[in-house]
């Protein structure tokens, strides 16, 4: 899948963050083919809303089509719809499989027409100022919408969503969790509390996380010594046929393989980033060796857990 982010100054660093590194983590975990790139409305250098410089990766003569087209539009939003933007915009969505307006995107994408008779959301902020100057669209306060193949979102938490909905649809619920548990979960303080005790707030919360999320912890905590399903749902409070079934309606899969999948996720990355033994390695995972560490590996991935590097 490649990716095509088109920013306009004043764009939100944030809202770039939330799109770009959940599917940069889909690629780092299960090395998914998916490239992206950068351009500006000019190919000049464009700036953050907090002034921060980035150069684009690509020209945009060079993009030829891309599988996904993220525009963001942040600070300065009533002036991006220049004629010759709307033509840029008009043009890189003909060539896209999807297209994501983020932040103020979905006002540039209204000034072309394109989000005529659909529904579409932008930041809360100017939602009343939106639906004035675009009549023809059918504005929402949803934190994010699918018309189609054109994607709405409004700031950074709703941008995280959404891309969260997409990677689950491109690329399986379970692969959407995963990525959501690394920017979202963290055993802290909270995980010895007892299932539906009050947890501390956070601005990505996703709703009805709770119940998957101190399963995880669990599954985390007990990576070197694996639970059988029966002590995993005594640990979680749950019989073993309700936490099946809460993994098999959330994930599409059982409880046991999303364990296993954390562990080789775990092992995958002390091989790439520490100096371990393979043997070391998957003790530290809950292989009781090196041969049946690389035997799951291989059976997951469909390669070695350590690949050979290319030589110079």
């Amino acid at each position: 899948m490649n990716v095509t982010f088109l920013l306009f100054d004043g764009f939100s660093n944030l809202v770039l963050s939330c799109l770009l590194e959940p599917l940069r983590m889909v690629h780092d975990l299960y090395q998914d083919d998916i490239t992206w790139r950068v351009i500006s409305a000019d190919d000049a250098p464009v700036a953050s809303s907090s002034g921060l410089q980035l150069t684009p990766t690509v020209e945009r003569a060079q993009i030829e089509g891309s599988d996904l087209l993220v525009i963001i539009s942040s600070n300065g939003y009533r002036q991006h719809p220049t004629p010759e933007n709307q033509r840029l915009v008009v043009s890189l969505v003909r060539q896209s499989r999807y297209v994501i307006g983020a932040d103020a995107g979905a006002w540039t994408l209204a000034a072309t027409g394109l989000l005529d008779n659909q529904r579409a959301t932008l930041h809360w902020s100017v939602l009343n100022e939106f639906a004035e100057t675009f009549p023809h669209v059918r504005v929402s306060p949803d934190r994010y919408i699918r018309e189609g193949r054109i994607w709405t979102c409004g700031g950074a938490s709703t941008a995280l969503e959404l891309v969260l909905a997409f990677i689950a649809e491109e690329f399986g619920a379970a692969k959407a969790f995963m990525t959501s548990s690394m920017f979202m979960h963290d055993a802290g303080p909270d995980r010895d509390k007892e299932p539906g005790a009050p947890r501390m707030p956070t601005a990505l919360t996703v709703p009805g996380r709770d119940r998957m999320d101190a399963i995880i912890s669990i599954m985390v905590e007990t990576i070197e010594n694996p639970l059988s399903l029966e002590a995993l749902s005594e640990r979680a409070h749950m019989s073993p046929r309700t936490l099946s079934r809460l993994f098999k309606a959330e994930l599409g899969m059982s409880p046991g393989q999303y364990y296993r999948h954390v562990r080789l996720v775990h092992a995958r990355e002390m091989a790439e980033n520490t100096q371990l033994g393979l043997r070391e390695i998957a003790l530290r995972s809950g292989y009781s060796n090196a041969p049946a560490l690389s035997k799951a590996f291989r059976k997951a991935y469909g390669h070695s857990i350590r690949k050979p590097k290319p030589s110079l």
